[in-house]
């Protein structure tokens, strides 16, 4: 977790929060979608579980696995920032993380529906781990690109 000290104090405390205490944590019961990512290079695995409403919104939420610090709290911070959210606006979310996280401009609009999930940005001065922040990222638009 070296990498970690050259981000901000306050963002590497959300960081190792939700490294300790993953939100959304719990595994689903009755109808929902799943998938899993793992990532071959370091060996972090997530797995996703989505129960998406008749409306379109994230009602239920579920993201366990094991990594890095970096893997596993960007699954916590995703599943925050996504929870009760519509399709569209967790697509919009999902665009704007990874815009961040190679570096692109976006509207201070844009920054804010990333939410808590800023705190990963420091990440994006460690090009090999990006693939840790963005392993669940990738595995929540698997699921919504179905929708």
């Amino acid at each position: 977790m070296s990498e970690l000290s050259d981000f901000d104090d306050m963002y590497q405390e959300v960081i190792i929060d939700h490294y300790k205490n993953p939100r959304n944590s719990k595994k689903l019961s009755g109808s929902y979608d799943e998938t899993k990512a793992h990532n071959p290079f370091c060996g972090d695995e997530i797995e996703l579980q989505l129960m998406i409403s008749e409306d379109r919104i994230v009602e239920k939420i579920s993201v366990t696995g094991r990594g890095c610090a970096i893997s596993q709290s960007s699954g916590s911070l995703m599943s925050d920032s996504v929870y009760g959210k519509s399709i569209e606006e967790v697509k919009n979310i999902n665009l704007n993380v990874r815009a961040m996280l190679k570096d692109e401009e976006l509207s201070d609009e844009d920054l804010d529906s990333i939410g808590d999930t800023y705190a990963i940005e420091g990440v994006k001065k460690f090009p090999v781990r990006i693939k840790c922040a963005l392993l669940s990222w990738a595995a929540l638009k698997e699921l919504i690109d179905k929708y």
